[in-house]
């Protein structure tokens, strides 16, 4: 049994709670087989259930829940509850994370009543904290023109497989996991022609393809033909696409320490990290005129919901727009709103 599965069955130096706690954990694992072989869910993902699901377990076994079909609606009101205000002994977390801690109960309530272990379902009429929404935070086209610009400034080999990633990163709206994972394989010698497309795999190992730009297309080639077998020599013959200093795959860190890099020597002076490319990405190819299932599908979203706040993000700009440049947008800034002309009542007139 590995250390996360006992995180799982302990609770307390009280033997009842324990046991409570390993039969309830019994059943998580159930459900986390479910997600790992059902919906392939990555590893990281599954780790943040199965931490969300030990809170849950040990809220259950402290209130002397014996079984899933014991649990009642009061049990997972409490619990989201305590998720905020940290009266299980936990830390309190943030409208967001209860959510998502939520969201993993409701989950594994329904697995169980879909795999008939339980009568009900308690949480079903149980809402979760509403987080405030964020509006991701897109560079403009400038600031992205300025950072690709300076990305990678020389001709070492160092330099050129910088620019090359970034490129990748805005043109393709990449997660940096999936750009670091990319293989030489993903990127065929076609991929480079003028309709040229890269494989990316995204959460849950779902792939996708995504179009790339002709700069995107003109870095990367540089890249692969005059830097990448050099840094292959220093190494064992990686496939990775994108390698370090010593042959071997690029790492996430030493990826987002090149676009610090690069936001610095373009003066943006607002945090920038890889995932502010990707919303850029988005945000740009929206604002252009782009149908938000199609961005959908780039992005390699499973909801098309997720991908609507940027067009919050759209709409906020032609909002800022038509303020500052319609001349009947504002009342002037000195004195009351016009009054209506005399004998103008303001009413539609009768037809």
């Amino acid at each position: 049994m590995s250390r996360d599965d006992h995180a799982v069955d302990h609770v307390s130096a009280d033997p009842a709670a324990d046991a409570r706690a390993a039969r309830l954990g019994r059943a998580v694992r159930e459900y986390l087989g479910h997600l790992r072989v059902e919906r392939g869910l990555s590893v990281n993902t599954l780790a943040a259930y199965r931490r969300d699901l030990a809170r849950y377990v040990r809220f259950l076994a402290a209130e002397g829940v014996e079984d899933v079909d014991a649990v009642r609606e009061a049990h997972v009101s409490a619990f989201v509850v305590a998720l905020r205000d940290g009266t299980d002994g936990a830390s309190p977390l943030t409208a967001s994370s209860a959510a998502r801690t939520a969201s993993a109960v409701r989950g594994w309530h329904r697995f169980l009543l879909a795999e008939g272990r339980a009568g009900d379902d308690p949480s079903a009429e149980v809402r979760p904290p509403t987080p405030p929404r964020r509006l991701p935070k897109a560079l403009a086209v400038d600031e992205v023109a300025g950072l690709l610009a300076v990305a990678g400034l020389g001709d070492g080999a160092a330099a050129l497989r910088d620019r090359a990633l970034l490129e990748l990163l805005y043109g393709c709206g990449a997660r940096i996991s999936e750009a670091v994972g990319l293989d030489v394989d993903d990127v065929s010698p076609a991929a480079l022609g003028e309709d040229g497309v890269v494989r990316l795999r995204g959460k849950g190992s779902k792939e996708r393809v995504v179009p790339m730009g002709s700069y995107a297309r003109s870095a990367l080639e540089a890249y692969l033909v005059r830097a990448r077998p050099h840094l292959l020599a220093a190494g064992r013959g990686s496939a990775a696409v994108f390698l370090n200093t010593r042959g071997a795959r690029l790492s996430r860190q030493s990826a987002w320490a090149t676009l610090q890099a690069a936001a610095g020597r373009a003066g943006i002076v607002r945090a920038v990290s890889p995932h502010t490319l990707r919303h850029s990405f988005a945000t740009h190819l929206l604002q252009g005129g782009a149908d938000v299932r199609v961005v959908q599908e780039l992005l390699g979203h499973a909801s098309v919901a997720t991908t609507q706040v940027y067009t919050l993000v759209t709409a906020d700009s032609l909002r800022e727009v038509h303020s500052v440049t319609h001349p009947r947008a504002r009342f002037p800034r000195a004195g009351p709103a016009p009054a209506p002309a005399s004998g103008v009542t303001g009413r539609s007139p009768a037809h």
